[in-house]
């Protein structure tokens, strides 16, 4: 976890790297929050280890965009060209971007934990047949 650990604070000349990994990571985030909205009306698909990595992963992601803004503010006190300015705009914003989908998943995860296959196989089948018929969606369970 980032937040034990002491942060390495970044030289200028390694801003290719850090705004390759928030780009990175922003892709892989919008990528996973596809593949759980997809899930949404199938949360029963999903078992709550799937959840459990899901919301350890993102919860760390956070820590990590938390350093890449600090990081971002470190270098915008050293003398900057243009091009550098810009950079560090367009990183910023997509940093910025990067929190919000993480914080998206991490709800929309704990939504999925509801309906997790765990979750139906715990039900009753009074409580099963309840549960599909008030939210009109397949029980999971044949």
């Amino acid at each position: 976890m980032p937040h034990k650990d002491p942060v390495n604070w970044q030289p200028i000349s390694e801003m290719p790297l850090i705004a390759s990994m928030i780009d990175g990571a922003l892709e892989d985030t919008r990528e996973h929050m596809e593949t759980l909205t997809k899930a949404r009306t199938r949360p029963h698909v999903l078992d709550d280890a799937t959840i459990d990595r899901t919301e350890r992963v993102h919860t760390e992601q956070l820590e990590f965009v938390d350093i890449y803004a600090q990081q971002i503010s470190r270098w915008r006190t050293e003398r900057l060209s243009a091009d550098q300015t810009r950079e560090l705009d367009r990183m910023e914003a997509q940093n910025g971007h990067l929190r919000a989908v993480t914080a998206d998943v991490l709800a929309l995860a704990s939504e999925l934990r509801k309906g997790t296959i765990e979750r139906v196989l715990a039900m009753s089948d009074v409580e099963l047949g309840l549960h599909a018929l008030l939210t009109n969606q397949p029980s999971g369970r044949r």
